[in-house]
């Protein structure tokens, strides 16, 4: 008769990289799920990441049993409640990160500087730091707002495929903020196209009146993210921008690099 010792179970396989291997696995299925709209199907697991579906079968189970996944009334799998907390968590802990990185960001352009997430279909504020000037903007830290109106959310679907753009508008709607927010699909595409072409992203009064904001993603972050600048149209100028676009982006980069060591940590 096999004892313990003797009968090495997949959950206790050392993995490659000297971890354990079904939490590797458990991990690589819910990034997966993320992948696929947050919904999938056993087999549809199976043939994305190669495992038998008696294995997937097992690491679900316990996802569910755990409160990161639930299947639905379709035998489909969704992402769990219990997900929503950590991601919560992890947003705020990407915000303390990143302030250092927009004091700076404050100290060279004197604008007030944000970070900002992408989070399902809506943009999340995670971090500001504000200017020091009287007249100075302010957008509340978990402040949620849909993306084509933002300068942020331009820099963030610019790295999003034409089609998966336009099923995300069709899902919130383009409701006008002000007269010049952008409302079609097609301005909208157009608008990423330029974003891509300079490497930026420009919200000119199009979320409020008087307000300009300049964006860019950051590069490699473990989630899609983005830092801004925003302040009145007044300063923020055409001639303030090719100076503070550089700027962006240096802090940027900087912060990928701070971002991609503590991820490999």
């Amino acid at each position: 008769m096999p004892t313990s010792s003797a009968s090495t179970t997949d959950s206790a396989k050392p993995s490659a990289a000297g971890g354990v291997q079904s939490l590797e696995r458990a991990f690589d299925l819910l990034e997966r799920m993320a992948d696929a709209g947050g919904e999938v199907g056993l087999s549809e697991l199976s043939a994305a990441s190669g495992l038998p579906l008696p294995t997937i079968h097992r690491l679900m189970r316990t996802l569910v049993a755990c409160g990161y996944v639930r299947q639905q009334a379709n035998r489909r799998y969704a992402l769990g409640p219990r997900l929503i907390r950590l991601g919560e968590s992890a947003s705020r802990l990407l915000g303390t990160w990143a302030r250092p990185y927009l004091a700076r960001l404050v100290e060279e352009t004197g604008e007030t500087a944000n970070m900002a997430l992408l989070d399902g279909d809506e943009i999340v504020y995670v971090a500001q730091v504000p200017s020091k000037h009287s007249m100075r903007m302010f957008t509340e830290v978990g402040r949620r707002v849909l993306p084509h109106s933002t300068g942020v959310g331009k820099a963030l679907l610019a790295g999003v495929p034409d089609d998966e753009v336009r099923a995300l508008l069709a899902r919130t709607g383009m409701p006008a903020a002000t007269e010049k927010t952008i409302t079609t699909p097609e301005g909208f595409l157009a608008a990423l196209a330029e974003v891509r072409r300079m490497g930026y992203a420009v919200d000119d009064n199009e979320q409020e009146v008087g307000v300009r904001c300049l964006a860019v993603s950051v590069p490699d972050s473990p989630t899609a993210a983005a830092i801004s600048i925003s302040g009145p149209a007044g300063r923020v100028t055409e001639a303030a921008t090719d100076k503070i676009v550089p700027v962006l982006q240096q802090i940027a980069d900087e912060l990928s690099a701070a971002l991609v060591s503590q991820n490999q940590a």
